[in-house]
């Protein structure tokens, strides 16, 4: 990748787990801006895949949290274009549900979704990358949970705080052939999340962000470019944050809101 142009990603293989909505979406339409061949994949196929500048993503159904999918996700982006040089790591999520009572199958299939799937999707690029020239790049997308869990989120924290360690250890282990990176990200304002951050449009919740506002899905697809590319090329192990900041402390937007006494 010539150093002179380091967002040009022209003749690069790009795989985006869970690329075909949300913040998956526009790290797939960032990339293909960018000149790659980009690979998405999800249980059910979209309505239209990513595009962007009038090349469109190739869609492969997988449910990554199965060892052979992810394997063959992997096997077909790598039989299509030649070459995998990127995966990104995107699928993920869970909905709110209270640790006491919560199912044991509902903890599995947190697990499962958020850590195990990573895990075998890396483990079969890695496969791939590791006799490559230029090796390749590996990004997990994370959550702030991983660090600071709410009330509702404990299979999902733990199952984040998982993945961040497993960045560092796949790091320590695939180097330098693969480079394997982390991205905390903090809120963010997508239209499945719009109903979490109340009515008036998540101004709210821009309170307590440091930015003053909640990260777009841009925000994350920009930190992805910078991991997988160039000018990242002796970033490894690492923990990007990309949540403006966190959050400010209760007992700070508790003292501002009583005001002087």
């Amino acid at each position: 990748m010539d150093l002179s142009n380091p967002v040009d990603f022209s003749g690069r293989t790009v795989v985006v787990t869970g690329g075909t909505k949300g913040i998956g979406r526009t790290i797939a339409e960032t990339f293909l801006s960018a000149g790659a061949d980009v690979v998405v994949c999800g249980r059910g196929a979209p309505e239209e895949p990513p595009t962007a500048h009038g090349r469109s993503a190739v869609f492969v159904p997988a449910d990554v949290r199965d060892p052979a999918d992810a394997a063959a996700l992997v096997d077909s982006a790598a039989d299509r274009f030649g070459r995998l040089d990127v995966l990104v790591n995107n699928a993920g999520g869970s909905p709110s549900a209270d640790a006491a009572s919560v199912s044991p199958r509902f903890v599995e299939k947190i697990v499962a979704l958020n850590l195990l799937a990573p895990f075998h999707v890396a483990q079969a690029a890695h496969r791939v990358m590791r006799p490559q020239r230029d090796g390749g790049a590996i990004v997990n997308i994370g959550s702030v949970s991983a660090h600071d869990p709410q009330p509702g989120t404990a299979a999902y924290s733990a199952a984040k705080a998982g993945l961040l360690g497993l960045t560092r250890a796949l790091a320590l282990e695939w180097a330098p052939r693969v480079r394997v990176n982390h991205i905390t990200t903090g809120l963010i304002r997508t239209e499945a999340a719009a109903s979490v951050y109340g009515d008036d449009g998540g101004r709210s919740v821009a309170r307590v962000i440091p930015m003053e506002r909640m990260a777009v899905p841009e925000d994350v697809a920009g930190a992805c470019l910078y991991l997988a590319g160039a000018w990242g090329s002796y970033v490894n192990g690492a923990d990007l944050a990309v949540h403006g900041g966190g959050e400010f402390p209760a007992r700070y937007l508790a003292a501002e809101s009583a005001g002087p006494s």
